[in-house]
């Protein structure tokens, strides 16, 4: 009878330890109820030994793969603080855990970086030896790094200006520019569009610095209002709308040997975009990917590095909608007269190998795969990993394919989203992979044995704590009747199908997203669940003109955004409305930036459906967005006048129902307030209410502990007015 009574107490207690989120869970969550995984993962070189992170971070340690045995510790953060602080005398260094942005250069040596109060640096360690064998340092407020392969030099931007500062401290100012709007080296050209990740990059040979030269003085000046001083400042930034003068661009090589500057001729119109910038092996020539402005037509050009003249267009791509290269050409390691390109033209983004005469060699596309992200070679070169997408875009999952035949291997099973590595010889792949209903599990898997070894398989990280919600996938069709749709819907805890709920329906709809997918807890967010655990039915459901899904499903927006959007998200809210636990008269809406103007348009366009709808950051006209995104999804206003009329919501407020909150921020560089301004002041003329709040010191994001903020109003609105 003890034991039994023991026992009950014992259930009794940890059902009362189960609770739902609370408000500040919905940020700092993701951090306290992490899945158990192995951190900064990777295969020692020429091994089948493979590393990660300890469970507390302080130390680097490996296994092996074959006989999973204990954890065996490579190297300490202790030994190496010891080693930097010995290496860095006049420097303090406290590390508080292993650098988690290791890499293998060979099979005794690790790079990082470190980031101390008086420099940065960039740093090659011999774990073997327990010593520094490279390190190059940069100015503590520089940006922008971009690191010599070789070590012998870094180059990093002072403001708008590259400086070189070589591995025995000389320093050369590459740029002196001091006029407002001439920008070196960033890699915030083009407004990181097509693909666009860094600045600047160094040759192969490590002796020439290729740089974009970006000049915007002819880009208007846009006034943000700064409220940190007794007068209230201004800060400018230039911002291109849509259809008015844009920045023009050049690719300027710098010589460190001849302190000469060539510019490559990529000729006129100056309001073109550069992007798939590319050293070719040998360093004589560089390749360059020009997009005209209309963005529906791209050359791949060939540049010769010692005068800079144009030597040939590769080939050409071009379409009625838009061409949008979004990867830099990867010459193969065995052959430097060929290289990999990517493109969805044939509608899917698939591999297509060419020689550097423009030849296409092979296609090495496999049925309807989306690559998503390359891998390594194999050794030999004849293979290339890569992670694909498939399942209608929900799982992701590792292939590789055979350069001279094009066979397609896929090397990862199981429905989920895979993030999976081969060691060097090909024998072993290091997989963690997750799905809606698996937090995470960890393996090994022998590529000819197809043996399977767990060595980490994650608990639900809610077990005993947080009472989490049931999530579940709905499969829809889209308004074109053909196309499947993949939502998800999120019930309250203690669900039951005889009541009846409101509903929060959370949306974002634009292009490169994808909020739905088959990985732990299905991609919902914290606040998704919150909201479940607060009694809302939540759902959420990817449209077409969103990610991962081919080329026709991301087109089909093509200078009217927002109206195949809404044909397509009607057939979730037909869904939800069709289920007798859904309460009709009180469903809200919410969405941010592309989901804050989806929002705002079902409040103008559809005003019949949702009582209450929250839109962050919206987008209100498309003319007042910027020209590199904007244009490639609606073209120029010169030249659709009709489409930006469509889909324009000012002039449409008078049509508004329901009550809306509108949040913004005012440093907001992407949408700016200007959206939102207008919109109150067309609801204002039109006799309309409508809510508004601003976070003064944010940009496009409310982050950190004011999210918390942000997301305790966007809840308390929902309460108000869907719980009377």
């Amino acid at each position: 009878m003890k034991k039994l009574t023991l026992l009950l107490l014992l259930a009794s207690s940890m059902a009362y330890g189960q609770r739902n989120l609370n408000i500040e869970e919905t940020v700092f969550g993701p951090r306290t109820y992490a899945s158990t995984a192995l951190v900064s993962s990777n295969w020692v070189p020429n091994s089948n030994n493979f590393s990660y992170l300890d469970k507390g971070y302080q130390n680097l340690v490996q296994k092996n793969a074959p006989n999973n045995g204990a954890e065996e510790i490579i190297l300490s953060k202790v030994e190496l603080q010891s080693a930097l602080q010995a290496k860095l005398p006049n420097d303090r260094i406290n590390l508080q855990i292993f650098p988690s942005d290791y890499k293998w250069e060979d099979a005794n040596t690790i790079s990082f970086s470190l980031h101390t109060k008086q420099a940065q640096y960039q740093i090659a360690f011999d774990i073997k030896n327990k010593k520094i064998v490279h390190l190059l340092a940069s100015d503590a407020t520089a940006t922008n790094q971009e690191y010599a392969t070789d070590y012998s030099k870094v180059a990093y931007l002072i403001g708008n200006n590259i400086q070189i500062k070589d591995a025995a401290g000389r320093l050369t100012s590459v740029t002196i520019d001091t006029i407002d709007g001439i920008l070196n080296g960033s890699d915030y050209t083009h407004r990181q569009e097509f693909g666009i990740k860094k600045g600047m990059w160094w040759n192969p040979q490590n002796d020439k610095l290729l740089y974009y030269r970006k000049d915007e003085t002819m880009v208007s000046k846009y006034p943000l209002i700064q409220w940190d001083t007794r007068v209230a400042s201004v800060k400018d930034i230039r911002y291109p709308m849509a259809g008015m003068k844009s920045e023009e661009v050049t690719l300027v090589i710098y010589d460190t040997q001849t302190n000469q500057k060539i510019t490559l001729a990529t000729g006129e119109p100056k309001e073109q975009f550069l992007t798939a910038v590319t050293w070719d092996p040998s360093g004589k020539s560089i390749y360059v990917g020009v997009l005209n402005r209309e963005q529906n037509h791209l050359k791949i050009n060939q540049y010769n590095t010692k005068d800079g003249r144009f030597i040939k267009t590769l080939f050409e791509e071009t379409a009625s909608t838009w061409v949008e290269p979004q990867n830099d050409l990867l010459f193969l390691p065995n052959n430097p007269k060929q290289f990999i390109y990517q493109s969805d033209r044939e509608g899917f983004n698939q591999l297509y190998l060419y020689n550097t005469d423009g030849k296409l060699i092979k296609k090495l596309g496999h049925q309807n795969l989306i690559v998503q992200q390359l891998g390594d070679f194999s050794p030999k070169g004849d293979l290339l990993y890569y992670t694909g997408v498939t399942n209608d875009g929900l799982d992701r999952q590792l292939f590789s394919v055979e350069l001279k035949t094009g066979k397609t291997t896929q090397l990862t099973q199981g429905p989920g989203t895979h993030n999976a590595k081969v060691n060097s010889d090909g024998t072993y792949i290091l997989d963690q992979f997750s799905n809606l209903t698996t937090p995470n599990i960890v393996q090994i898997k022998g590529t000819k044995s197809g043996k399977v070894d767990k060595i980490v398989e994650s608990t639900n990280p809610f077990l005993g704590k947080i009472n989490p919600p049931k999530i579940e996938f709905v499969t829809l069709t889209s308004a074109d009747g053909v196309t499947p749709l993949t939502g998800r819907i999120i019930y309250p805890n203690d669900f039951d199908a005889n009541k009846k709920y409101p509903v929060m329906y959370y949306l974002y709809g634009g292009s490169h997203s994808q909020l739905v997918t088959n990985k732990w807890l299905g991609g919902a967010g914290y606040f998704d669940m919150y909201m479940a655990q607060q009694g809302y039915i939540v759902f959420t459901m990817d449209n077409r003109g969103t990610d991962a899904r081919g080329r026709a499903f991301a087109t089909a927006t093509h200078r009217q955004l927002g109206q195949a959007e809404m044909a397509d998200q009607m057939k979730g809210i037909e869904y939800l409305k069709s289920k007798s636990f859904v309460d009709q008269s009180k469903m809200g809406i919410f969405g941010w930036s592309f989901g804050g103007f989806m929002t705002t348009s079902f409040m103008i366009h559809h005003n019949d459906i949702f009582k209450a709808a929250v839109a962050g950051g919206p987008v209100m006209d498309w003319k007042y967005y910027e020209v590199m995104y904007g244009e490639r999804y609606m073209d120029m206003p010169q030249e659709n006048p009709e489409g930006y009329k469509l889909t324009s919501l000012i002039d449409k407020a008078d049509q508004l129902k329901g009550d809306l909150l509108i949040i913004h921020g005012a440093q907001d560089p992407v949408v700016v307030q200007q959206h939102s301004m207008e919109f109150v002041e067309a609801c204002i003329k039109a006799g309309k209410q409508v809510d508004y709040f601003l976070y003064p010191t944010h940009e496009h994001n409310v982050s950190g502990k004011d999210r918390i903020h942000m997301y305790e109003k966007i809840a308390r609105y929902f309460d108000l007015h869907l719980k009377k």
